[in-house]
């Protein structure tokens, strides 16, 4: 990004300017639209609250962005806890003869499957190697966009790149991933 560019807040049109984004961004990862309403509102009210963090270093939308990806971590982080878990699974009859009924002793157990864990282990470790032997401007790329999801435009202004430029790397560094991966992993 050049010295000059240093981005501001308005909080006045985020709404206008963000939360269908905000939204269609979340309900993508949490497959709730309550839930997704509810973590966009979150969202809002601690970007108000960090306001004084904001240093213009990044757009409006990506510092939005970056508040409410760690919201759904965070969403994340506590209906996996056993405390979310029995949250979850006590609500869950809300009609029908079990109306208001608590079904914690009914909720399915997970599922033990160490197979698909070593596999996932296994997968995480050749997408990684595939990664790093990526070139290096494929790689910051890749990661930047596809990994981090960062904006395109803020992508470009730090690397100083054109749009298309970007989606030529990522589209080179895909195939080389795939080759990579087909190679070291699908393969074996």
């Amino acid at each position: 990004m050049s010295e000059q560019t240093k981005h501001t807040l308005n909080p006045n049109k985020w709404i206008d300017l963000h939360s269908d984004y905000m939204f269609n961004y979340t309900i993508s990862r949490v497959s709730n639209q309550d839930v997704a309403k509810d973590l966009v509102q979150e969202t809002f009210l601690a970007s108000l609250k960090a306001m004084g963090n904001f240093k213009g270093q990044a757009s409006e939308r990506t510092w939005l962005i970056s508040i409410l990806k760690r919201k759904i971590v965070d969403h994340y982080r506590k209906s996996n806890s056993i405390k979310g878990k029995s949250e979850v699974r006590m609500s869950f009859y809300e009609d029908g003869e079990n109306n208001g009924k608590w079904i914690e002793e009914r909720a399915p157990s997970p599922w033990d499957d160490a197979d698909a864990s070593i596999e996932n282990e296994e997968l995480k470790s050749a997408l990684d190697y595939c990664i790093d032997n990526l070139p290096e401007k494929y790689k910051s790329v890749f990661i930047l966009k596809t990994i981090k999801n960062y904006e395109t435009e803020s992508i470009c202004n730090d690397l100083g790149i054109s749009s298309s430029n970007l989606w030529v790397i990522i589209h080179r560094a895909r195939v080389q991933l795939r080759e990579c991966l087909e190679g070291n992993w699908f393969n074996k």
